[in-house]
């Protein structure tokens, strides 16, 4: 009876690529969607992520996200460092500066600055260079999109110069760190390096990275900090996620991104339920045979649920592989900007999941009129 069920929906050929179409169209739309916005999302935490050796993130209370910074004054290092529980602090600068390159144009450029002996917060994965090199006179290291972006066509190498407030900067190392969400090229180097190439204020401080001890839970030294600092510290995972949220709350994408995943829903419901449904009525009369033969009810549905199964299963497989191959082929031309796609697993699960509903809602629409069909209505 799977035979013969199969063979009745890809009888028909129009109908049959309807229904596909239908459903392809919408776990394409639905997928490539999702993965923007999760990828956008994943972007606004990329140095978060990026930082390497750090369980904490110290900063005042009123910062909101990573990009929402209010310098803190140096007491507070040695506040933090105090803390029992505390194993290591050290400073971080995070800020923007406008480069001068030698051809005379201008590029505004996202600076990192690290703690002069630990490197504390450095890049994980070196592509040119070493991180020692970060010691040497003016040295700073570049990440490989944003070399790309300032440099297109040309190779990587190292010994390239430009003006950061008036300070030469020479690139000693690109490294591989995560598009952000700003895009702006990410630049790595020393603390006190990092205050010559910023603006001069009377508080620098950005961030305080530490080291919780091995023994001491991260939630209760969090905590410690706070009642003993007055500074909010959180985690990596805990700083991303109040990041993340922030961009929820305070932007559009959530609301942008949910609408185009919902009509692309309710479109491929439509075309997928309005084109089973017809292509039922248009086996009516099968359907009447088998049950004239003594084939029941029971029996009946199954046939119809095994097509809009076999259906659907077909329609997400080719709507899910789109979505990664639009994916891959961004990824592959997209050398300058940074990717924004990104296909977690709980997307091709939430897709997976929207296309049974859409299935479900289809084949119910279509069981109505097989249940109450009478086979001798078929020999009329």
């Amino acid at each position: 009876m799977i035979w013969i069920a199969i063979r009745m929906l890809t009888a028909n050929r129009g109908k049959y690529y309807a229904i596909i179409f239908g459903i392809a169209f919408a776990c394409m739309m639905m997928s490539q969607q999702a993965s923007i916005f999760v990828g956008l999302m994943r972007n606004t935490t990329s140095q978060i992520r990026d930082i390497q050796g750090a369980d904490l993130w110290i900063m005042d209370r009123s910062v909101d996200f990573i990009d929402d910074i209010t310098p803190l004054s140096d007491n507070a290092l040695y506040q933090v460092r105090g803390v029992p529980g505390v194993a290591w602090a050290q400073r971080l600068y995070k800020g923007t500066s406008r480069a001068q390159f030698p051809d005379g144009n201008y590029k505004t450029l996202l600076v990192l600055g690290l703690d002069d002996q630990s490197l504390v917060g450095a890049p994980a994965k070196m592509l040119v260079g070493s991180l020692a090199d970060l010691r040497r006179p003016d040295a700073v290291v570049i990440d490989q999109l944003g070399y790309r972006y300032l440099w297109p066509g040309e190779p990587f190498e190292t010994g390239r110069t430009f003006e950061m407030n008036d300070h030469r900067a020479q690139v000693v190392g690109i490294c591989l760190a995560s598009p952000t969400f700003q895009t702006l090229p990410v630049i790595y180097t020393r603390y006190s390096l990092a205050l010559n190439y910023a603006a001069q204020e009377r508080r620098v401080l950005s961030f305080i990275l530490a080291k919780a001890e091995p023994d001491v839970p991260i939630n209760e030294v969090c905590n410690r900090i706070f009642q003993q600092t007055g500074l909010l510290a959180l985690s990596n995972e805990g700083f991303a996620w109040r990041t993340i949220w922030y961009y929820m709350r305070r932007t559009g994408i959530p609301i942008s991104v949910g609408t185009t995943v919902f009509l692309a829903f309710i479109i491929g419901a439509a075309i997928a339920a309005q084109t089973f449904y017809l292509f039922t009525l248009g086996n009516l009369k099968q359907f009447g045979a088998l049950k004239a033969m003594g084939t029941s009810n029971l029996r009946i549905i199954g046939m119809v649920v095994v097509q809009g199964l076999f259906a659907g299963a077909i329609g997400y497989a080719l709507g899910l592989g789109a979505a990664c191959l639009i994916e891959f082929i961004m990824r592959l031309r997209m050398t300058t900007i940074p990717p924004v796609n990104f296909m977690a697993w709980q997307i091709p699960v939430g897709t997976a999941v929207a296309v049974g509903i859409i299935i479900a809602g289809s084949t119910l629409a279509s069981l109505y009129r097989v249940i109450v069909l009478e086979p001798a209505a078929v020999f009329k």
